[in-house]
Parts: C-alpha cells; sequence; structure tokens
C-alpha cells in the first residue's frame, strides 16, 4: 500500500493512536459477532493503521540519521580545524 492510497484519517493518527485503534480492531475481530463483511473492513483498515506506523518509522529514522550525520559532521569540522 503506498502512503497516498493511506486514508486522511489515519494519516493524522500519531503512532500510539495508530495502535490504540489497532487494538480495538483486533478484539472487534477476534469477537464472533462480527460478520465477514465487516471483518474485512476492519482487516483492511488495520492494514492501512500498520503501514502508516510503518511509513512514520521510516520518517522519524530517516531524521535520525539525518541529525546524528550533520552532529558527527560539525563534530568532525571541529576537530579538524
Amino acid at each position: 500500500m503506498k502512503s497516498k492510497n493511506i486514508p486522511a484519517d489515519i494519516k493524522k493518527k500519531s503512532i500510539k493512536e495508530a495502535q490504540n485503534e489497532i487494538k480495538e480492531i483486533i478484539s472487534k475481530l477476534e469477537s464472533t459477532d462480527s460478520s465477514l463483511e465487516n471483518s474485512i473492513d476492519q482487516y483492511e483498515r488495520m492494514l492501512a493503521l500498520n503501514h502508516h506506523i510503518q511509513e512514520e518509522f521510516k520518517k522519524r529514522a530517516k531524521e535520525i540519521n539525518s541529525s546524528d550525520f550533520n552532529n558527527d559532521k560539525k563534530i568532525l569540522s571541529k576537530d579538524y580545524k
């Protein structure tokens, strides 16, 4: 799933909010009261939430790596002056 295919309401969620919604969906799916159609819809939403979480982790990892790189670069430039 591409990030542009993630519904807007999911894109607005924090990682924690998305994780909490996934937990709620799992609880609903585990109950025997759900219809098959509703279960499929909920499962697809869970997949979108999971993809959103993965994308957010990737963004954060890039931010961390680039900030570490820039900090290392500053430290190295000070050492060689």
